[in-house]
């Protein structure tokens, strides 16, 4: 079955219903329904919330991830190893270090699927299926 990783650009594209909002509806319905699984690193959980309670305050932003936290997409903890992997990635591949997190928690299986808006994951493409959304 199929995993996949959404990073912080794909959620807040989804929240504001932007180019590409349609896309990830899709895959958090097919995550409820079973056919698919859907994960996010907890750096890129905390860059929604982040973004979120800039643009819209502390209670817009604790609907938001009450929200995502029912529909039982997997918050991945950033460990220590995590950290390391994800800082190796970041020198092999320039992505910026949260952006790595996303791609080491994707590189763990050929099933995952990094889901995306951020075109700096370009320079990770060759180690890890990247479906990027439609530009803005």
């Amino acid at each position: 079955m199929v995993t996949y990783v959404l990073d912080s650009s794909a959620i807040l594209r989804y929240l504001d219903g932007e180019a590409g909002s349609d896309r990830v509806s899709e895959i958090i319905k097919d995550h409820l329904a079973g056919r698919c699984e859907a994960v996010i690193c907890s750096l890129h959980w905390g860059e929604i919330a982040g973004q979120t309670c800039k643009q819209r305050g502390t209670k817009a932003m604790e609907l938001v991830l009450s929200r995502l936290s029912a529909f039982g997409v997997q918050v991945v903890a950033a460990d220590a190893d995590r950290a390391v992997r994800a800082a190796l990635i970041k020198f092999k591949t320039a992505v910026p270090y949260v952006d790595a997190f996303g791609v080491e928690l994707t590189a763990e299986s050929r099933e995952r699927v990094l889901v995306t808006a951020d075109f700096d994951f370009k320079a990770a493409s060759r180690d890890v299926k990247i479906e990027f959304l439609p530009k803005k």
